[in-house]
């Protein structure tokens, strides 16, 4: 006989999936970024994991939503601290795959006293682009895929079957080359860009012009573009005009990451159930904060900024 009075059991958070690149992020906080050769010291200094889909999928994990994450690492010295950080955070690596003979990411980020940066990234080799290992059955658990454009034979391969799943699907269109953007645009529900990046798409086309291309080209529900400061321009599928969410006004002295943890905030948002224009704020928030400290915030943080 059951008891009326136990308690139910937790419903588990949504399950998001982030694809892409995991990167080791050497940063070195500096008065100014010089633009000749010299030599100079450094304030500080950090080395972390970072990567578009990485900081997205710690974004996910910090902010309450489970989060499965698929990439490569090289056997190197890298692989196993780019493992071992990503698990600390709760993230599931068994889709992390480590790569024979080849050699992890690795980038070097130079951010001065006003928050601004210089990187340089040398985006690893000899890691398998193949993605038919990839564990696609898992999409069924899913709530929602994030991708990122840097593996692009696997983003493709996954937002297809997302597509034939009728699993939402976020990508992170970030800079590169005009011939990936064109590939994977197309396939995904929300594509969000940064405005290197929808230029790389939509080169000397206005920013609602050049959303409204990616619709036309098949993205489905959203296409949008972070502004820093400035805010998201985004247009929903149907509408002729763009909106606006402006930015949270913060004191942003690192914006390391920012992009990456809107777009890990907002995917965790879509997999809520939230609509568009509650999600691209929750993300604006998360974003700032990540901005303002050069830390990925918790949900407590973000939640109390969106009450302000």
């Amino acid at each position: 006989m059951s008891n009326p009075s136990a308690a139910a059991p937790a419903a588990l958070p949504p399950l998001v999936i982030v694809l892409g690149s995991v990167v080791v992020d050497h940063a070195w906080v500096v008065d100014d970024i010089p633009a000749r050769p010299t030599k100079s010291t450094a304030r500080g200094y950090s080395m972390g994991v970072g990567g578009l889909a990485a900081n997205a999928a710690i974004a996910v994990a910090r902010l309450g939503g489970r989060v499965a994450f698929w990439g490569r690492v090289g056997d190197d010295a890298n692989g196993p601290a780019v493992a071992a950080a990503l698990a600390a955070e709760g993230i599931d690596i068994s889709g992390l795959r480590r790569c024979p003979g080849g050699r992890t990411a690795v980038s070097a980020v130079l951010v001065d006293l006003a928050g601004e940066r210089a990187t340089i990234s040398f985006r690893g080799e000899g890691l398998d682009p193949d993605p038919a290992w990839l564990p696609l059955d898992r999409l069924a658990e899913a709530a929602v895929l994030l991708c990122d454009p840097r593996w692009p034979q696997a983003a493709a391969l996954a937002l297809a079957e997302a597509r034939d799943r009728r699993l939402p699907s976020v990508m992170d269109a970030e800079r590169s080359q005009t011939r990936i953007l064109h590939q994977l645009v197309p396939l995904v529900d929300h594509a969000i860009f940064s405005e290197p990046g929808l230029q790389n798409f939509a080169a000397g086309a206005r920013p609602a012009e050049a959303l409204a291309r990616a619709l036309a080209m098949g993205t489905r529900v959203v296409a949008a573009v972070t502004r820093g400061e400035n805010g998201v321009l985004w247009l929903p599928a149907g509408q002729a005009a763009p909106r606006t969410t402006p930015a949270f006004k913060v004191d942003a002295r690192n914006t390391t990451g920012a992009g990456d943890v809107f777009h890990g905030a907002y995917a965790l948002a879509i997999a809520e159930g939230q609509g568009t224009e509650a999600a691209m704020r929750f993300a604006a928030a998360a974003g700032a904060l990540r901005a303002e400290a050069g830390i990925t915030p918790n949900r407590a943080q973000v939640q109390a900024l969106l009450a302000v």
